[in-house]
């Protein structure tokens, strides 16, 4: 069962991550079509995932939340009030590297093969954007994505972000070196943008 809400937007929440939470975050990390995309990810075992939940969940400089897709209920339930179904876990997202003389961050997503294409990844995204500028104070924002990775671009695109350049086959995957794509977003063309 996921952790309180952190932060609610029209289609997801995003909630703080549980130790019950550990076991859904350990076998997404090692789905290989959640793995292989990511720039920094590598098959964990539990023990690891365990120690990442202590030393970095825990920890008070980064961000690390469980997507929930939620279901507000159908407003014509028995007895005239809304029913309100249970949260469903469709992955993570975090904003970590957290840097206060520069007042940066950067963000990172993960989400479910089952649950890709529906804008989940999109509406977790924008919510934590949000947050880092409204609430943390962040003045730039940075996303990594592998050259291979579209979905995950299509997300930083289409919440402002600009591609700010490249590192040439940094990444080893499917045994082929591939380039990661940085992309960048201020907080002025965020305020811009959502204004």
């Amino acid at each position: 069962m996921p952790g309180a809400v952190f932060l609610r937007g029209d289609r997801v929440s995003l909630h703080t991550i549980a130790e019950s939470d550990l076991e859904l975050l350990h076998e997404n990390v090692n789905d290989p079509r959640v793995r292989r995309p990511l720039t920094n990810a590598s098959a964990t075992t539990m023990a690891e995932t365990e120690a990442f939940y202590e030393d970095v969940v825990c920890d008070d400089d980064g961000v690390n939340l469980l997507i929930c897709a939620h279901d507000d209920g159908d407003d014509d339930a028995v007895g005239g009030g809304a029913k309100r179904c249970e949260p469903e876990a469709v992955g993570d997202v975090a904003l970590f590297d957290v840097d206060e003389r520069t007042r940066s961050a950067e963000l990172a997503i993960a989400v479910q093969p089952e649950y890709w294409s529906n804008g989940y990844g999109t509406a977790a995204s924008r919510l934590l954007v949000a947050y880092a500028f409204d609430e943390r104070n962040r003045h730039r924002l940075q996303a990594r994505v592998m050259a291979t990775n579209d979905a995950s671009r299509r997300i930083w695109e289409t919440l402002g972000f600009t591609h700010e350049g490249r590192v040439r086959e940094d990444q080893f995957d499917g045994g082929e070196y591939r380039d990661t794509h940085y992309f960048g977003l201020l907080e002025c063309e965020w305020r811009g943008r959502e204004g």
